[in-house]
């Protein structure tokens, strides 16, 4: 007995398909609306709450541009291409340069299911085959009307989208708890480190006013080199992402494994402060080294603790406090995407001192908050990953 083959069928069976610059997109005044960019399609998601993706154009102009409505889908044509979002409701966009606008004939296609569907491993390996161009992110717009979509019948759209939904509904719940949680931290924090909120002693008592020291008082600098060569697991200090290997981060080795002597050994608990700056990180991260034994490149600036409770100042290092001495002591002659500070004036940071039992009170309080961020971290990975795999079964 033969299989029953599954009905596929091209985009443009399914979809009226209008390009942003179509001849018969309406004219919009740009001042208006808020113009959606390819930047903005991100893993199935319209993202609007990034100033770096979103901007109102604030121009008296008038442009013939394509006006999404709620149940079109997006489809980016390239940087990146093949990115694709469900519209929402409640939104006054139109479309930026690059985008496609599938807008699905309701007799035939769920837009819920649609947009599923064009997220699956599925249809991604067959929009890439389409994906052109010297560095991969370009798909032309006829190559897009080709693109085959598995179409059941409506009935089984609807149960299969309802089911899907219901798990994005999951996500976004634990997502925003998961941001009211940091946005109460970043609070909480600003609060404790201008010390406005003040820890208490067992008996009810106040703590003494806190100390200042720098740093090259509380730690020492980690100079030991790779002279051996014997460690090869080569560390980097990311803004986000902390201390990880660096084959990890970017996802190929950046060092050169055979000449790893001149950079520095460290260990784990040793901080490191990059200066590299970045949006995340304006002066460059200090992070704590969490994950073992590695080298570092000798660009960073490797230190150790002389106390080994030291989790108040890596909370410490997370906020902007330490921010403006760090300023003051560059010289900006140098890169504009380095921070030059010389090895004294790093080491004569100035950094609070409360009296250890208040700074482990601190530390203690904010640990809490933290394992409350990595459980719905780790709750919305596991959905995430039910998730996928349901699409995947789904849609072989």
């Amino acid at each position: 007995m033969s299989r029953k083959k599954k009905p596929y069928y091209p985009i443009n069976q399914l979809c009226k398909v209008i390009d942003c610059e179509h001849k018969t997109a309406p004219y919009v005044e740009l001042s208006e609306y808020l113009v959606v960019r390819t930047n903005n399609v991100r893993n199935g998601i319209l993202v609007l709450d990034d100033i770096k993706y979103t901007t109102k154009e604030r121009i008296n102009e008038w442009t013939q541009r394509a006006v999404p409505e709620y149940g079109d889908v997006l489809f980016t044509r390239e940087a990146p291409a093949g990115e694709t979002c469900l519209v929402p409701s409640g939104l006054k966009i139109c479309m930026g340069q690059r985008m496609v606008l599938l807008r699905p004939n309701k007799d035939i296609i769920n837009s819920h299911f649609l947009s599923f569907y064009l997220t699956s491993k599925a249809c991604r390996r067959e929009i890439y085959q389409y994906v052109i161009g010297s560095t991969g992110t370009r798909i032309n717009i006829d190559d897009i009307l080709q693109i085959k979509i598995f179409c059941p019948s409506i009935t089984e759209q609807e149960k299969i989208a309802s089911f899907l939904g219901a798990v994005d509904r999951r996500l976004t719940q634990l997502r925003r708890k998961q941001e009211l949680l940091q946005t109460y931290k970043r609070g909480v924090m600003q609060k404790i480190f201008s010390q406005q909120i003040r820890f208490k002693q067992a008996d009810g008592s106040p703590f003494s006013t806190w100390q200042e020291k720098t740093l090259g008082q509380l730690t020492t600098r980690q100079t030991k080199k790779n002279d051996d060569q014997s460690i090869s697991r080569v560390l980097t200090n990311s803004a986000i992402k902390g201390v990880i290997n660096q084959q990890d981060y970017f996802d190929k080795n950046i060092a050169n494994s055979e000449n790893l002597a001149g950079y520095y050994v460290i260990e784990k608990g040793d901080y490191v402060y990059n200066p590299r700056i970045s949006v995340n990180a304006p002066v460059g991260p200090i992070n704590k080294n969490k994950i073992g034994l590695g080298v570092m490149s000798p660009l960073y600036t490797v230190f150790r603790f002389k106390t080994q409770e030291n989790t108040f100042y890596e909370q410490y290092f997370k906020t902007s406090k330490w921010h403006k001495y760090m300023c003051s002591v560059a010289n900006y002659g140098a890169r504009h995407d380095r921070m030059n500070i010389t090895t004294s004036d790093f080491m004569n940071l100035p950094l609070p001192y409360p009296e250890p039992e208040e700074q482990q009170k601190i530390s203690n309080f904010i640990t809490v908050i933290d394992q409350k961020i990595e459980a719905l971290s780790r709750q919305f990975d596991q959905t995430e990953k039910f998730k996928k795999g349901l699409l995947q079964k789904m849609f072989v």
